[in-house]
């Protein structure tokens, strides 16, 4: 590069800086307005004495907006009926599951090919004589037996009579196990001569362990009678060096009073990096420890999805079994209750994902708490760069929506370094063809190039007619076209909302071990279009996208709408990917013709072991199929259907296993995560 190329480079760096840090003082001086009249409000002493009838208004409005995201009052009048269903099946997912007399008798008497020893640690401090009681208790009527209680007791003065003295009567009824049949006692038993935190009393406990497995177990929750004997059984089936399973939280002393049952998916690492949702009761093998401790004092609070992070990078075999087989009691003072009772948690989460992400090699990273939750974080990772993304766009005919889509990309990004390849395929109307002489000569011509699917009689019939329209090729042969390391393919029907849309994309489309990365999308109602796509979620049990239809402010399942996430699948409607992953899976499926050809490229990228990603970070609208019209009804439907069986052919393996993100107990007739309450309990599938 020339001296007069460098000293054009800077200038022009130099000007975009400047207009940069003109927009950023524009902001901050108009966020210290909105400030000033803000704190003017809050301090006004009408404001104060407003405060009781503001909230009963709030209160009001947040019930009418549940309403409205209904969408109809036929839409109210079902999820009426839902929660009523859901509020009933709770109870199956309680002691209504426990086992039968001839099912505790079928896994007491069954002989595992390996049948290790688990240690379940639990760390004991001035623990309720009823928390305690139920917790023993809990671990003493499992169907499998070969399990030791390891309890390390840090109780002060007060309480430590009482909690001895009840560990003592249950060591003394296990060995006698009735017909002092028991050997060796089951329950361990140390007393601390201080207490020294969560982290610490659990570490002394492991200091009691025999078994080849370690479970950790909170003082004050249940576990289910069978859950030593699932885990036991995916060890034996899957190897599994490392287990969780569902969970729900209970209030009081009865489980069936449940607040909200957690169906976990799979094992999925931006998931558990934004938000440690696999938590309890989480199994493992003794020798992922070797090297490395077990809870690090220096995140007490979130200890343990410190060592959830740690654990699970060295883990062969990871198992999620989906069946909510631990209850978590919510009490005063305990985090099921409430985050804010703990408030050091959250700054010990931020700082384990932080280390985690440091040995992952990730050095420039923001973490941040997100509208779900303080403990929900947005990660932020370094784009290293600015590599050239030439964003792909078919079109025909539909002027006024790709000028929109065209002038929403120029008018809002900010990053800059990127191309606008238009693949015209079949448009005869003179309003689009003047588009195109305006695109090819106006101010955009050095972004955006237009290229003919069919110019020169290509990809005609060998009697000049043209074939069926097939969207794959189109977007194939724009790709082919372009000259950028990443790929955005993108509907002519969309609008860019998030500034930042394709920074926050890039910056999972350059870690190598991803593949797709999807946007959040809205209708223009704020309605959301897309949040991820699940495997055979809906009528044709192809693929159906998650969250349709929600109002745009929902949180989601468990707080999904509001970190980024790992998916099976994302829509083609606005998808990055690296050029040299779109080769490597040699690009979309032209057996595709229309439908369903995204869900299939991401899950050839899924095949080669790439991550597919969804970020509701990036976010614009989409008119949802304004260009080619929905496939309901006529010719439409019935190569939908084609299409539908192609798919759920090409993919039978993949699609019988069921989507590895989306836990079964949910329904695969609605896009909410509602509960599948027809099947109740996943534990009546033995």
């Amino acid at each position: 590069m020339s001296d007069i190329d460098f000293k054009s480079a800077y200038e022009k760096e130099k000007l975009k800086s400047a207009e940069l840090a003109s927009r950023i003082a524009e902001l901050e001086d108009k966020n210290q307005e909105l400030q000033f009249k803000l704190d003017r409000i809050k301090n006004n002493p009408i404001w104060k004495a407003s405060t009781p009838a503001r909230n009963t208004m709030h209160w009001v409005i947040r019930q009418r907006d549940r309403i409205r995201n209904q969408g109809s009052l036929k839409g109210v009048i079902a999820k009426i009926k839902y929660k009523q269903i859901e509020k009933k099946a709770m109870t199956h997912y309680g002691t209504e599951s426990f086992p039968s007399e001839e099912t505790r008798k079928e896994q007491e008497n069954t002989r595992f090919e390996y049948a290790p020893l688990i240690s379940i640690l639990v760390p004991l401090y001035n623990t309720p004589e009823k928390f305690l009681r139920d917790m023993i208790e809990s671990v003493l009527t499992q169907t499998y037996s070969n399990w030791q209680l390891c309890l390390a007791d840090g109780s002060d003065a007060e309480h430590i009579e009482l909690v001895s003295r009840i560990v003592k009567e249950y060591q003394d009824k296990d060995l006698d196990n009735g017909a002092g049949k028991r050997l060796k006692n089951r329950i361990s038993y140390m007393k601390l001569e201080k207490n020294e935190g969560i982290s610490g009393n659990t570490n002394h406990c492991l200091e009691l362990a025999e078994g080849e497995y370690i479970g950790l177990f909170d003082h004050d929750d249940i576990l289910h009678p069978e859950v030593l004997y699932w885990y036991v059984k995916a060890i034996n089936e899957e190897k599994a060096d490392y287990l969780y399973c569902d969970e729900t939280t209970f209030k009081g002393d009865d489980i069936n009073k449940m607040i909200t049952m957690h169906f976990k998916p799979d094992y999925a690492i931006d998931n558990l990096r934004a938000n440690n949702y696999i938590c309890h009761f989480s199994v493992f093998k003794r020798t992922l420890l070797e090297g490395t401790e077990l809870f690090r004092t220096k995140f007490d609070g979130s200890q343990d999805h410190d060592m959830i992070l740690r654990l699970t990078d060295r883990a062969q075999h990871i198992v999620h079994i989906p069946k909510l087989l631990y209850y978590w009691r919510s009490h005063a003072g305990s985090v099921a209750s409430d985050i804010n009772a703990k408030p050091y948690a959250i700054e010990a989460a931020k700082g384990a994902v932080a280390d985690h992400l440091r040995r992952h090699g990730y050095d420039h990273f923001k973490i941040s708490s997100t509208r779900a939750f303080e403990t929900i974080f947005k990660i932020s990772y370094e784009v290293v760069g600015t590599p050239k993304i030439s964003i792909v766009i078919p079109n025909c005919e539909h002027a006024e929506d790709l000028k929109r889509c065209i002038d929403s990309i120029y008018e809002k990004s900010v990053y800059d370094n990127y191309e606008i390849i238009v693949v015209e395929n079949g448009s005869k109307g003179s309003e689009i063809k003047g588009y195109y002489e305006e695109l090819k000569n106006g101010s955009l011509k050095d972004i955006v190039k237009v290229v003919d699917f069919y110019e020169n009689g290509l990809h005609l019939n060998a009697d000049g007619s043209k074939p069926a329209f097939n969207y794959s090729a189109v977007v194939n042969y724009g790709v082919s076209k372009s000259t950028g390391e990443y790929i955005v393919l993108l509907n002519n029907d969309t609008q860019v909302i998030t500034v930042n849309w394709m920074e926050e994309l890039l910056m999972y489309a350059q870690r190598s071990d991803v593949g797709a990365v999807g946007a959040k999308l809205y209708f223009p109602d704020r309605k959301i279009q897309h949040a991820g796509v699940v495997l055979k979620l809906g009528a044709h049990r192809t693929a159906g996208h998650s969250h349709y239809g929600q109002a745009g402010m929902n949180l989601g399942y468990m707080g999904r709408l509001c970190y980024a996430q790992d998916v099976s699948a994302v829509t083609g409607a606005c998808l990055m990917v690296s050029r040299a992953k779109y080769d490597e899976v040699g690009g979309f499926d032209e057996g595709f013709r229309v439908s369903l050809n995204d869900v299939d490229f991401c899950l050839k990228l899924r095949d080669k072991g790439y991550l597919n990603v969804f970020t509701p970070f990036a976010e614009l609208y989409h008119y949802e199929s304004l260009s080619r019209g929905l496939d309901l009804e006529g010719e439409n439907a019935k190569r939908y259907e084609a299409e539908s069986e192609h798919f759920r052919t090409k993919w039978k393996a993949v699609l019988d296993k069921g989507d590895p993100y989306y836990n079964p107990n949910f329904s695969l007739d609605r896009s909410d995560f509602s509960l599948n309450v027809e099947g109740y309990s996943s534990l009546r599938v033995q």
